[in-house]
């Protein structure tokens, strides 16, 4: 399988991961966050979040500074504007008649999925 190397897919993939997207929660309501301290939301061991965190960094969506024996992490400003840009660039559309889109959207009128009703008073 290729290694994926997309800037996009990367911060997309980092936080599609339950964990991960804990710790991205807990830093967005805490700012700082020590490292120690994410166990306590992900309900994970130690080695466990170090992993995740690190997947987070490479993603691009942590930053982390040693203080004495401790790293705090927070989230990076630009991988969390980059994720509006990529959220707020995906909506529906306008809606268009099946007629414009070539009759094949996707979904079926009422009258193909049920056929032509019985005569009422149950006469075939």
């Amino acid at each position: 399988m290729k290694r994926q190397t997309d800037p996009d897919v990367l911060l997309l993939q980092a936080a599609a991961d339950p964990t991960r997207l804990a710790i991205l929660r807990q830093l967005s309501e805490d700012g700082g966050v020590c490292a120690c301290d994410f166990t306590a939301c992900c309900d994970v061991a130690q080695p466990t979040v170090s992993h995740h965190l690190k997947v987070l960094r490479d993603a691009g969506w942590v930053t982390g500074e040693r203080q004495g024996t401790w790293i705090w992490y927070s989230l990076c400003p630009d991988a969390v504007a980059r994720f509006r840009e990529l959220a707020g660039g995906i909506s529906p559309g306008a809606a268009r008649p099946a007629a414009m889109l070539g009759g094949s959207t996707g979904s079926v009128s009422m009258a193909a999925t049920t056929g032509p009703r019985p005569p009422a008073g149950g006469a075939s």
